[in-house]
């Protein structure tokens, strides 16, 4: 059970479901929308969102990666950050909360402690990072690991569909490369990050519950794979002749679903190609896509483990040959518990008794930023069975003012813990860079 929000909170989640219509109408297509890296709608947004920031109280500027940040200083000047936010930049045909509810919830949670920044011994940064989907280039969380300084010399290579490199479009927006280390965050220099996300699930819908506590961020691999047989004439080759390589790499696909249903791992093969395609031609080679996701790197690796060897088995079996390739791999990131108890902790100052604790299925800023400081991240229900990266994508306003009141008692919270214990967040966070 979790009480009503009072008018002020509800005016102002008003206020942020009109800025999340707003961004919405930034997009590189008439038709849907989409926002990407680098684009003149990122310049836009960011630009937008610049606006919204003054506005609340903060100084604003750009970073060298391209991410929108807006900072108030905390007691006194200088103090290392709390940073808050999420992203701006969209999927192709996306919906309009993911990262962007996010980032507004943070702005109007730094409006609130604009008027009373003097109490607390931090300062308190919002961030819009400018490329957490990788829908351009196709390598996500290029923002934030910009921030974090865990941006790789190899991704300048990157090219998006009509062959513009990384490094051009970084040019092209008014950016210099070489200074990309110049959005670099020092340990030291933060105290912590929250974001606040859709779930991009059915779990709380399904529990009536507006909100829940993140503990962990799913850790992800990738891998192209190959089935590879003998193309051959679909009726002049007897069955106990084919090496069928759709049929072998079909029966492997059935074989993902129950390895992974039965360890709680996530498990999706989303794309598959017959070659030689014909309608009368035995496929002789397939390739497939398999996407694994679990709550920690030991469960996903086991499970991928015994995918390979049902693979190699069934190639055995049907006379193929089993290739696989990684093509992406990031490893799971644990929220900081003292930053999960201090979302927790806003969940029931905003009226919940005892709040629901889920892992993210999804991939978020939060594990580049890992890199330099403790993560935590609050989750707000996502309706229509948690339906994301969709145009039917939505949220209820109800819920956002939830959100609103339970992210500011969470800041508060953090406060509350660093007064009592100034040098051991920092000091352990460095320890461990």
């Amino acid at each position: 059970m979790t009480r009503a929000p009072g008018p002020g909170s509800l005016a102002a989640a008003e206020r942020v479901m009109q800025r999340c219509d707003r961004l919405a109408e930034i997009s590189g297509s008439p038709d849907l929308l989409e926002r990407v890296h680098l684009s003149p709608e990122h310049r836009r947004a960011n630009e937008l969102v610049a606006e919204w920031m003054t506005q609340a109280g903060l100084s604003t500027w750009q970073d060298a990666g391209a991410n929108q940040c807006g900072r108030i200083e905390g007691a006194e000047p200088g103090l290392p950050a709390l940073l808050i936010g999420s992203h701006l930049d969209t999927v192709r045909d996306a919906g309009r909360y993911d990262g962007m509810l996010g980032v507004l919830l943070a702005v109007e949670v730094a409006a609130r402690f604009a008027s009373r920044a003097a109490e607390l011994p931090f300062a308190l940064e919002v961030v819009g990072f400018s490329d957490e989907e990788g829908t351009r280039f196709g390598n996500a969380l290029l923002g934030s690991h910009a921030l974090a300084g865990t941006f790789p010399p190899e991704w300048w290579g990157l090219a998006d569909g009509d062959g513009v490199t990384l490094r051009q479009a970084f040019a092209d927006f008014g950016l210099d490369p070489a200074r990309i280390g110049r959005a670099a965050r020092r340990p030291e220099s933060l105290i912590g990050y929250l974001e606040a996300h859709i779930e991009q699930g059915p779990y709380l819908e399904e529990a009536d519950l507006p909100l829940a506590v993140v503990t962990s961020i799913a850790g992800a691999r990738r891998f192209e794979l190959t089935m590879t047989g003998v193309a051959g004439h679909a009726g002049g080759t007897p069955y106990e002749r084919r090496h069928d390589a759709l049929i072998g790499a079909s029966e492997l696909v059935v074989e993902v679903e129950s390895v992974a249903r039965a360890s709680g791992v996530i498990g999706t093969v989303g794309r598959m190609q017959a070659f030689p395609g014909g309608v009368n031609v035995i496929p002789g080679r397939v390739e497939f896509s398999l996407d694994l996701r679990a709550s920690t790197d030991h469960e996903r690796d086991r499970v991928l483990a015994e995918i390979i060897r049902r693979a190699n088995v069934i190639a055995e079996r049907r006379g193929l040959r089993f290739e696989s390739t990684e093509i992406y791999r990031a490893d799971a990131t644990a929220c900081a518990p003292w930053l999960q108890d201090a979302i927790a902790s806003g969940i029931r100052h905003a009226g919940s008794e005892e709040p629901m604790a889920m892992w993210s299925r999804a991939g978020h800023d939060g594990m580049a930023v890992s890199a330099v400081a403790d993560v935590a991240m609050l989750f707000v229900r996502c309706g229509r069975g948690g339906i994301s990266h969709s145009p039917d994508e939505i949220v209820d306003v109800r819920d956002v003012a939830v959100a609103l009141d339970a992210y500011e008692a969470a800041v508060v919270e953090v406060a509350e813990r660093v007064r009592a214990e100034p040098g051991r967040l920092g000091s352990d966070r460095l320890g461990a860079a």
